[in-house]
């Protein structure tokens, strides 16, 4: 099953829950575009991400050229944590990895109130 997401905003922030599977690399792209778009739209820099129902089942250069292109895509300005399932930690934290060394401010974590402190931290 491909991926889907529910977006909303409360207080300030762009709350994305996604499930499905990302079955390649143009569709966590196309996600990843979707999610920045809505957060521009809707002129909020603060994006929490609940992917803990989103199976990651792209390889690791896949994974590499996602957080690439979504890093690249990105407005500076925004901050984005992203919550995953447990069995999904070590991809996502190279995901993470890849972003950070392109400048995105980015955290995953597997739980949702880390992520939600880490997302608040800086936050003025």
């Amino acid at each position: 099953m491909a991926i889907s997401f529910h977006a909303e905003i409360a207080n300030g922030v762009l709350l994305i829950t996604a499930s499905g599977r990302d079955e390649n690399l143009q569709q966590v792209i196309d996600y990843g575009s979707a999610v920045i778009d809505q957060a521009i739209e809707s002129g909020v820099t603060l994006i929490l991400c609940d992917e803990r129902n989103l199976e990651y089942a792209l390889d690791t250069f896949d994974t590499f050229q996602s957080a690439q292109k979504i890093a690249e895509l990105a407005p500076r300005l925004a901050r984005i944590a992203i919550v995953c399932g447990p069995q999904f930690f070590k991809d996502g934290k190279f995901w993470e990895t890849v972003a950070v060394n392109r400048a995105l401010q980015v955290r995953v974590d597997t739980d949702i109130d880390r992520a939600k402190e880490w997302l608040h931290k800086h936050d003025s």
